[in-house]
């Protein structure tokens, strides 16, 4: 079969890597795709938001499956276009990918529903925002209500903190369209932890649970990032808490969903906070995690071909869904200045290092194929991800490889699963 996937990040270059191995595939596109994917598919020049063309290219090559990776085509309906052309794809419809969309609406569904998460009010109105400020106990938490990169989150310590995030937010627009509107939320402490599941509408399967490196400096320090580096499982993901969250939330996120007339199909990424009082919704994604899909795909047993179809026919209640019982770590390699500024263009060397070798793998971002070879060209530039026996054995190998790679500026964190001795 012919399968399509959308995207250019780590995240499709992982799934591009996942879909390779199922022996019912013998072609694989990706729109845009990136230098490491256009090593096991054909990259087309189409952009995620380019529906039109992406319908098209489909139609003409007679693809059979189409895999969106990416949220802002999810958000914005690329699968409600598809599906009205005749075509499979795998991803939630853009009524069910508001769970994404909108921090808002999110909260207001888990309120309604009685799903754990933490106290908060929504707001349009900076005025109004402010004026709530004035008496919220701090430290406090703002967040942009739409799509933001993952970086539309601000945590204030103080009221004058919070003052200066609604104006950047909701004023000043920094993260855009998405700051239209505004989420005040109660500032929780804990572990957090990241969940993905396959969901066909009715039916959920838990993956391995992983945890992300949101900052961009060592120490939790510095600014938002799309991720710095990710590992899975986590240790502190106990039985105990995946109990209480099969119970308390998964099941009843996708039962909320289909009970607003917005049936879920696809990956719902549930970020938790592993709080004093017990888990709690901290976020919901529409897709796969990036960087999480890179440690978790890799430990997964089953064929993703199989999955995918089954969670759009509705028959993923006969998967049984199974993941390696080892450990993966991912270290983000990254360019220097990232995420503010930072410069791009420069040869990658050592790549080749990663060719046939089990248990490691180099998943492309921020990259480009050149006449002079594959260059950098964005802020997160490859994902270097390995196996181990345990999370200890898989940070070391990790880290020993990214010493295989090198580029101009090239930036990472240190401390990479280092919440790991603590476990």
């Amino acid at each position: 079969m012919k399968v399509l996937i959308v995207g250019s990040g780590g995240r499709e270059h992982a799934i591009a890597a996942g879909v390779a191995k199922s022996p019912k595939v013998d072609k694989i596109y990706c729109a845009p795709g990136n230098a490491g994917i256009g090593q096991i598919a054909e990259c087309v020049p189409i952009g995620a938001m380019e529906f039109d063309k992406i319908v098209d290219f489909a139609k003409e090559q007679a693809v059979d499956l189409t895999i969106v990776g990416m949220d802002d085509p999810l958000v914005g309906g690329l699968v409600d276009e598809m599906e009205a052309a005749g075509l499979k794809v795998f991803g939630p419809r853009k009524n069910a990918a508001i769970l994404e969309g909108s921090k808002a609406f999110s909260k207001d569904l888990m309120k309604k529903y009685n799903i754990p998460t933490a106290a908060y009010e929504n707001f349009d109105d900076p005025a109004k925002a402010l004026e709530y400020l004035e008496n919220a106990k701090m430290p406090v938490v703002l967040k942009a209500d739409g799509l933001a990169l993952g970086k539309g989150v601000l945590i204030c310590q103080d009221l004058e903190e919070a003052k200066e995030g609604v104006k950047t937010i909701m004023e000043d627009k920094k993260f855009g369209e998405a700051g239209n509107r505004m989420v005040v939320e109660e500032f929780m402490t804990g572990r957090e932890v990241s969940v993905l599941s396959f969901v066909d509408g009715k039916t959920i399967k838990i993956m391995s649970s992983a945890q992300d490196h949101k900052r961009a400096l060592d120490g939790d320090r510095g600014l938002n990032t799309g991720g710095m580096g990710t590992f899975s499982p986590s240790p502190f993901y106990t039985k105990e808490v995946d109990e209480f969250c099969r119970k308390h939330i998964y099941q009843a996120t996708v039962d909320a969903m289909a009970a607003e007339g917005r049936p879920f199909k696809g990956v719902i990424f549930f970020g938790l906070m592993l709080t004093e009082n017990g888990p709690r919704v901290l976020e919901y994604n529409a897709r796969f995690g990036d960087p999480e899909a890179q440690v978790v795909l890799p430990r997964m047993k089953n064929d993703m071909i199989e999955v995918v179809e089954a969670c759009i026919d509705g028959t993923l209640d006969r998967i049984d869904l199974q993941f390696e019982d080892n450990a993966a770590v991912c270290v983000v390699l990254a360019s220097e200045g990232y995420p503010v500024s930072y410069e791009k263009g420069f040869p990658i060397r050592g790549l080749e290092k990663f060719d046939d070798v089990e248990g490691y793998y180099c998943f492309h971002a921020g990259t480009k194929q050149t006449e002079q070879g594959i260059v950098t060209s964005g802020g997160r530039v490859l994902g270097v991800t390995a196996k181990g026996a345990d999370l200890k054995e898989a940070r070391a190998n990790a880290y020993r490889a990214t010493e295989w790679i090198d580029f101009d500026n090239k930036y990472m964190r240190s401390d990479i699963g280092k919440a790991i001795d603590e476990a």
